[in-house]
């Protein structure tokens, strides 16, 4: 069974860094893409970033200012999150999508995790 839990949000002020976390449970190989989504109050969820191997996307939101990245360990991931702006605020989550084809489009990402809130004051 797949289970992908998130942690790490909080709140911070403009300009400060955050690093999101993603352990994914479930997978017996590296062979998922790991999307990062995020869902303000009133709007849909958007896509921020999506992973594999050494495959990144980047949303053009992101500017650079977020950085996917893989822990040492085996299926943790990490959003890294700088120079944060108070429209960053909102639910983060990670999601996974299986035996996944370059770059997957969002509704192939089956499996989610809880969310975790980021909340940024100016």
């Amino acid at each position: 069974q797949l289970q992908l839990v998130e942690s790490g949000g909080g709140s911070v002020q403009a300009g400060e860094s955050l690093r999101l976390s993603c352990v994914v449970h479930g997978y017996s190989a590296d062979t998922y893409c790991l999307g990062w989504f995020r869902q303000a109050p009133g709007k849909g969820r958007e896509r921020i970033a999506v992973t594999r191997s050494a495959r990144q996307y980047y949303a053009d939101f992101v500017n650079g200012r977020f950085t996917a990245a893989r822990g040492n360990a085996k299926y943790t991931h990490y959003l890294e999150m700088s120079t944060l702006k108070p429209e960053d605020t909102a639910m983060y989550y990670c999601a996974t999508a299986t035996a996944c084809t370059w770059l997957p489009a969002h509704h192939e990402f089956s499996a989610w995790g809880q969310g975790t809130q980021v909340t940024v004051s100016s």
